[in-house]
């Protein structure tokens, strides 16, 4: 079966929200991240080129169609088409409270960034946080490049969209961290064992509709202290940073 102009057409209406809404999918493309998500996420369809094919033979329930590469092109929502282009279904939004109290996650607050919120993901899933909390105006995560810039970490990381007031309302004996500059320097601060990690957007930080249920205020250090130096981090860089603490004192 070839990649037909009605599909080709479906995967580039994907490219806008209210269409990923509509009919609860998002495309992701390249080898790779298209194998990761294979493995958790439930998938509509793959479109590849005939030379890699038998690459993904062994899906037997996934509708494969073959494509040529101006095909795949006209698709893509990439500079450089891939072999692979695949159209997956957004897995739902469930977690429990025993998920959250036993480990740490990540809460975010108004990331505008694709990139940023990609990174992000990459970055929890490497050090093995599962659950990523979002403020409703945060970037989509199922936007096409938001997907791509997660490098396949999404179909390990379950990411949610919330209320973070009602959210944290009902997370209130749980410690909950965020980056200050009248913070508490973070090499010499004590860490629980669970809890969340409030990171902020990338001009204004945590917005104090946020800040007021941050109970351990941190404050990550340059050096050496007196040394001029940029005015702050870049978001992905200082969440990094803070995860790569907490679990080396785990």
């Amino acid at each position: 079966m070839a990649l037909s102009k009605n599909k080709i057409k479906y995967i580039q209406s994907l490219k806008d929200k209210k269409h990923r809404l509509e009919y609860g999918t998002f495309v992701a493309e390249g080898e790779k991240l298209v194998f990761d998500l294979l493995q958790s996420c439930r998938c509509q369809f793959i479109a590849v080129l005939p030379e890699v094919l038998s690459k993904f033979s062994n899906f037997k329930d996934v509708e494969i169609v073959t494509a040529s590469e101006e095909e795949l092109k006209r698709a893509s929502f990439l500079k450089t088409s891939s072999s692979v282009i695949g159209v997956f279904y957004q897995p739902g939004s469930n977690f429990s409270a025993g998920d959250l109290k036993n480990d740490v996650h990540l809460v975010l607050d108004g990331i505008q960034d694709p990139g940023n919120l990609g990174t992000i993901v990459r970055i929890a899933d490497w050090f093995g946080i599962e659950h990523v909390f979002c403020s409703r105006d945060t970037v989509d995560i199922y936007l096409p490049k938001t997907v791509q810039s997660t490098m396949g970490a999404l179909s390990r990381v379950k990411v949610h969209y919330v209320d973070l007031d009602v959210f944290f309302k009902s997370t209130l004996d749980l410690p909950v961290y965020g980056t200050f500059l009248d913070g508490e320097n973070i090499y010499e601060a004590k860490f629980s064992v669970n809890g969340f990690i409030v990171m902020g957007n990338e001009g204004s930080g945590i917005r104090p509709s946020v800040e007021k249920w941050v109970n351990r205020r941190l404050f990550i250090p340059n050096y050496p202290a007196l040394r001029s130096t940029s005015e702050s981090l870049n978001v992905a860089a200082a969440t990094a940073i803070v995860c790569s603490e907490f679990r080396r004192r785990q």
